[in-house]
């Protein structure tokens, strides 16, 4: 008989009696019990087409895993500082592991009241902001039992809060660097940008180790009041071996943009949920996901953009690749509310199978509420044009050079989307080794 590893006991005692010893704010010892006292009545998420009750989200070796504290840009280790843009790197938070390692702030953000703290710090500094926001608009804590789960157990992220009406002109970065094998990633990321500001915010995911058997429960939220605008950019590539659950949520206000650019390159089988909320009027969202998978992981992408306010504008993007044994399910929903007149919902997802073992499963969606809109999706599932690779052929180019240059014309629309020039080029290097290393 097959296991539940959902199943798995969850010690309530131990983990809050862990996090006091750590010394974390009352705020957030309050939200981990909150969690606890929630999380044997919520039930598993069940993602579309994807069976993950044999998956072991709770098993966590060390709650907490130190990391090194840099004292300077020039101290961060080489695979952190090719992802660095010298002339734009002016806000930076580095974390390592668990441990908030580095972080720099201009002084002129700082005198307009802008906060980019590490979730722990911003919990014991700005506690008003950070309870007001934390899993109360875009992930609820009580969603599910993975939800709960990572509020209890959160070891590290990145608070960044915008006041109104300033507009940062440089990107704000996060980088984590895992490089213990031993190091589960319970990262909240909380972004507020208030009424009429603007933000950039780029990440990266990094693994040195070649895998683990860790956890890795990462949630995103972002909140864009009414006429701000957040462009959220992202290339995350963690070890194999991993159990993943990774959540990223958009809440727009009226006149508000939140736009997403995401490379999913981790090497492990996780489900991934990527919602954003048009509430406003006048809303917008263009969200845009490449994914490799290679080995023999499974992936779930559910991506959804649902639209309340009226004249909204929801457009989804997805392309994959997966090779070897890898498989994909890409689940898209398009979905614009009662009341939301004048709407627009589209949708495109595209997947490219390089090999027999390999699975592709496109399942575009779209839910209708309103009478007048516009809504639209296309999907595709299938292996290399073998038209284009013999016009390219003919033109003396191998068949892997030819292969290449296919995949990345593919993948480009996304990889073009990031805006660190940095970061496109590592998403370029990993697509290479991803995709074309044999």
């Amino acid at each position: 008989m097959a296991t539940d590893l959902n199943e798995f006991v969850i010690n309530r005692d131990e983990i809050i009696s862990a996090a006091k010893a750590r010394g974390e704010s009352d705020l957030m010892i309050r939200k981990k019990e909150a969690a606890l006292d929630k999380i044997d009545s919520l039930e598993m998420p069940k993602p579309d087409k994807t069976k993950i009750t044999r998956w072991d989200f709770f098993s966590v070796s060390n709650p907490v895993t130190e990391g090194t504290i840099y004292d300077s840009l020039d101290d961060l280790p080489d695979s952190v500082q090719e992802l660095l843009d010298r002339e734009q790197t002016r806000n930076i938070y580095v974390q390592h592991n668990n441990t908030p390692a580095f972080l720099r702030v201009s002084e002129e953000l700082k005198d307009k009241g802008v906060i980019i703290e590490s979730i722990a710090e911003a919990s014991e500094n700005h506690p008003e902001l950070v309870e007001k926001y934390f899993m109360t608009e875009g992930v609820k804590m009580d969603e599910h039992k993975l939800t709960a789960y990572h509020a209890a157990m959160l070891n590290g992220g990145i608070f960044v809060y915008v006041p109104k009406n300033v507009k940062i002109e440089d990107p704000v970065q996060m980088v984590l660097l895992h490089d213990d094998e031993k190091a589960s990633l319970f990262n909240h990321v909380l972004i507020v940008a208030d009424e009429g500001s603007e933000l950039t915010y780029v990440e990266n995911y990094l693994s040195s180790v070649e895998e683990s058997s860790e956890q890795i429960n990462i949630i995103s939220e972002v909140i864009a009041k009414d006429n701000a605008k957040v462009t959220y950019g992202a290339v995350d590539f963690l070890a194999e071996g991993f159990t993943g659950y990774v959540s990223h949520r958009g809440v727009a206000g009226r006149d508000a943009t939140v736009d997403w650019a995401l490379g999913l390159m981790n090497d492990s089988n996780a489900i991934y949920d990527n919602t954003t909320y048009l509430m406003g009027d006048n809303s917008s969202s263009n969200l845009k996901t490449v994914v490799v998978g290679r080995g023999s992981q499974t992936q779930n992408f559910t991506t959804e953009i649902v639209q309340y306010g009226q004249d909204t504008v929801g457009h989804i993007l997805k392309h994959g690749v997966m090779r070897d044994a890898a498989t994909g399910i890409f689940n898209g929903i398009g979905h614009i509310k009662d009341g939301g007149t004048r709407s627009d919902a589209q949708q495109e997802s595209r997947v490219l199978m390089l090999s027999e073992k390999a699975r592709g499963d496109a399942n575009p969606i779209l839910l209708i509420d309103e009478d007048d809109v516009t809504a639209g999706h296309a999907a595709s599932v299938g292996r290399v044009d073998p038209i284009q690779m013999f016009y390219l052929m003919s033109r003396g180019i191998s068949r892997k050079e030819a292969e290449r240059l296919v995949i990345h014309g593919f993948l480009a629309p996304v990889v073009k989307a990031l805006p660190v020039e940095s970061v496109k080029n590592q998403l370029r290097d990993i697509i290479e080794l991803k995709v074309l290393a044999k």
